[in-house]
């Protein structure tokens, strides 16, 4: 999977060829009763979740979350691409039946959705230009940079942490997603780029050494956050099956086989921390 791919990608024609969806379906288990596909969306994310060159679902998420349902013996799948920002209100709005391409569990999204329990732990970190020439290494760093700016994607973990650490709106610039962040950075409208580890890694390999990573550790540690896969309050019933299912299959071979070519490794499991308590700590 190359940036130019992501770069090109549209998602509006990667959703009009991957699904036609109705925002008018009944709940989950009521669709597969009646013989009609899990629907499943998520956003076009490096490493995470991405179409591939015929439009199938990728990304180590999608991986975890198919290899579930797989489990569960659920194969009849239909995916759609969308923007980040748009993947909670379409879930809520029906056009999806499970959110992917990795969503944080956090407290404030735990009020509109329901989580599976966590699939992986993860931390984020900075991209910022090769020698980081302001040594921003952390949120505190933009804030005690004059004029320093922090490009984040709209609706994800990272705005709230900046709110949280104190950064004012106008020290942030807020982007669709990779495609945009990368764009933003090449052209010096911004200092650095908050992101996950996994996404701010691909993406400075992907810059031929104009860009390099920030160490995760220099981040607060409440900053580390679980990844579930999200759902629809209403379709508790599946979801309890989904968690059940989930129990065996995270963290066993089959899985960190599927997932090793995304770098996910056993130090990414998510360990003995339920969603309910994520839901409450984050």
């Amino acid at each position: 999977m190359t940036y130019t791919l992501l770069k090109t990608l549209s998602t509006a024609a990667v959703a009009t060829v991957l699904s036609t969806v109705s925002v008018f379906a009944g709940p989950l288990e009521d669709r597969i009763a009646a013989g009609e596909p899990i629907r499943i969306g998520f956003s076009n994310i490096p490493i995470w979740g991405f179409p591939d060159e015929d439009g199938n679902a990728k990304g180590f998420v999608n991986e975890i979350a198919l290899g579930i349902l797989a489990e569960m013996g659920h194969t009849e799948v239909e995916t759609t691409v969308t923007e980040w920002g748009g993947l909670i209100p379409g879930l809520k709005a029906n056009r999806y039946d499970m959110i992917t391409g990795g969503l944080y569990i956090l407290n404030s999204r735990c009020q509109n959705i329901a989580f599976s329990e966590p699939i992986g732990s993860m931390g984020d970190a900075f991209l910022v230009p090769a020698g980081n020439p302001k040594n921003i290494n952390n949120y505190q760093d933009v804030l005690s940079n004059d004029g320093s700016i922090l490009i984040l994607y709209s609706g994800a973990n990272t705005v709230e942490a900046s709110r949280k650490e104190g950064l004012s709106d106008a020290q942030m610039m807020q982007v669709p997603g990779p495609t945009e962040t990368l764009a933003a950075m090449n052209a010096g409208r911004a200092d650095a780029a908050a992101l996950t580890y996994f996404e701010a890694l691909y993406l400075a390999e992907q810059s031929e050494g104009k860009f390099e990573v920030t160490d995760p550790s220099a981040l607060p540690e409440w900053t580390k956050n679980w990844v579930g896969i999200g759902f629809r309050d209403e379709d508790a019933e599946f979801m309890a099956k989904f968690n059940a299912a989930l129990a065996g299959y995270v963290g066993s071979d089959e899985m960190l086989n599927a997932v090793a070519e995304y770098g996910y490794t056993s130090s990414h499991l998510p360990g003995d921390k339920s969603a309910e308590w994520v839901c409450g700590n984050r």
